[in-house]
């Protein structure tokens, strides 16, 4: 049960509501505390004082007086003057996202609008009404104006939602699911629009399945390390304590797991090889680096998750309503480029051990591991595939918060773009998982010609769970159907319940 207003909101949390369901509902202290800072707005309104959005017009025309009983049409317009958005609609899971974290933000009683708004919102995350909204068309600041808007369109039976699986015009969408368009009071419509929430769901929704991605890429380097005859010397845990970051530690536990009673190992034992190339050698260093970025990402984003971020503020205690900064997305900008390098650099070394696999100079492997090499291309066109993807993250991976284009007049002359960041972010987490996924392939494919010789314990876990979803090859194939199953593998809880379980064993 999450109960808004008391419970404190966790990634997870966000991830089970926008792709699956949860138990919702407010907390009696916030229903207080809304009943609270609505009283204010009413007052407000009533005594004709002058409070931005509320008795005045928005933005630009901030200084634009209402008179009283134009308070609703007032609300109405901003959300279809604001419904501005453009490009292909966001997934489903991410409006779910959206709709949980506004209902979250106003339930924490800062922002002057009824419960009714709250639990309209909740209403139809449970009978699944899911607005559409475009991806394109907010700077993150003040809040992501435009797809909000859209978002609560749909409220006031305007604009299109999902019903289920079918699209369809709002209005028609709320009767089917046995609701009534909300009349909204005076900065009721304001409230709605003024978030951080859609790009606040695109970044969290990408560091979660970061995670899993994560998981899976420390696996596959496990996995390639041993079917290249690679040492876990570096994985030591009294040499990564010489350098102790909690992320290099982490791996160097997964990798010595994962390669635990490898006969394969065993093999080259005394080989005189020196060292490897830093794709094998570096994995705890680089792959811990990417790990301690996500969960720093975590963090900061769980405070978003349970933050105000509306404007005006409205403050029952005092009486009063307050202007500030709370919508801009700054915050959410930042980690959301960090989580975009931390990813592409999974990536990146994942192709370099995939460079590595195909090419027989360095692997001792067939070329290209292909079964009839020259006849068969085999897996060569996995790396080209990989360095597309990986040259696209890099793209990609360019920071959209250092970049501000004034808006609203001059008034917002600084703005965070953390949308862009956002759905850049998801873009690069999705790539990343390919070339992962691409790697398993080359990884389990080179280990069927290093038999009779068995992996690690937890790798052959792995190499099983890879072949119940692509089958080993006979002769060529097309990379492409095999690749994007495991990738959906790769995004999945899978990977974290493997790991779980090849540390217990």
């Amino acid at each position: 049960m999450i109960r808004l207003g008391e419970t404190k909101l966790a990634l997870d949390d966000v991830v089970d509501v926008a792709r699956g369901s949860r138990r919702i509902e407010i907390a009696p202290d916030a229903m207080t505390r809304m009943r609270a800072s609505r009283a204010v707005v009413d007052r407000a309104v009533a005594q004709s004082r002058v409070v931005y959005g509320v008795t005045t017009g928005f933005g630009e025309l901030k200084d634009r007086r209402i008179p009283p009983e134009d308070t609703r049409t007032l609300q109405v317009n901003l959300l279809r003057s604001h419904s501005a958005g453009v490009g292909p609609a966001a997934s489903r899971e991410v409006v779910r996202a959206m709709l949980l974290l506004r209902a979250n933000s106003l339930a924490q009683g800062f922002s002057g609008v009824r419960p009714d708004v709250v639990e309209m919102l909740l209403a139809m995350l449970d009978r699944e009404v899911t607005p559409i909204v475009p991806l394109q068309g907010s700077v993150g600041a003040s809040g992501d104006l435009a797809p909000l808007a859209h978002l609560a369109c749909v409220l006031i039976g305007e604009g299109e939602a999902w019903l289920g699986d079918q699209r369809m015009p709002a209005g028609l969408a709320l009767r089917g699911a046995g609701l009534q368009p909300l009349t909204l009071e005076a900065k009721e419509g304001l409230a709605l629009i003024n978030g951080t929430q859609f790009s606040t769901a695109l970044a969290a929704l990408a560091c979660a399945d970061a995670q899993s991605l994560w998981e899976a890429a420390v696996a596959a380097a496990a996995l390639s390390t041993e079917v290249l005859l690679g040492s876990f010397t570096p994985a030591r845990e009294d040499i990564q304590r010489l350098r102790p970051y909690k992320g290099a530690l982490e791996v160097a536990r997964r990798l010595r797991a994962y390669s635990e009673g490898s006969a394969l190992v065993e093999s080259h034992a005394g080989c005189g090889r020196v060292q490897d190339a830093y794709s094998l050698r570096c994995v705890p260093n680089v792959m811990g680096a990417s790990w301690d970025a996500i969960m720093h990402v975590e963090q900061q984003l769980e405070i978003e998750l349970n933050s105000v971020n509306d404007n005006p503020l409205i403050l029952a205690e005092g009486d009063e309503a307050v202007s500030a900064g709370l919508f801009h997305a700054q915050p959410v900008a930042l980690v959301a480029d960090y989580l975009k390098i931390a990813v592409a650099e999974i990536a990146s070394l994942s192709e370099r051990r995939i460079d590595r696999l195909v090419d027989s100079r360095v692997s001792e492997l067939p070329a290209c591991l292909a079964g009839n090499p020259g006849l068969e291309s085999g897996y060569m066109m996995a790396q080209y595939t990989a360095a597309s993807l990986v040259s696209e993250n890099k793209s990609l991976a360019h920071p959209a918060s250092v970049d501000s284009i004034p808006t609203g007049a001059g008034v917002e002359d600084h703005v965070s773009m953390a949308p862009i960041a956002g759905r850049h972010a998801r873009r690069i987490v999705e790539n990343s998982a390919h070339v992962v996924a691409l790697e398993l392939l080359c990884g389990c494919r080179a280990l069927e010609f290093r038999r009779p010789l068995r992996a690690g314990t937890g790798t052959e876990m792995l190499y099983g769970l890879v072949r119940r979803i692509a089958g080993a090859p006979e002769g060529d194939r097309p990379l492409s159907g095999p690749c994007e199953s495991v990738a959906k593998w790769v995004l999945s809880a899978s990977p974290l319940k493997l790991v779980e379980e090849v540390l217990e064993s």
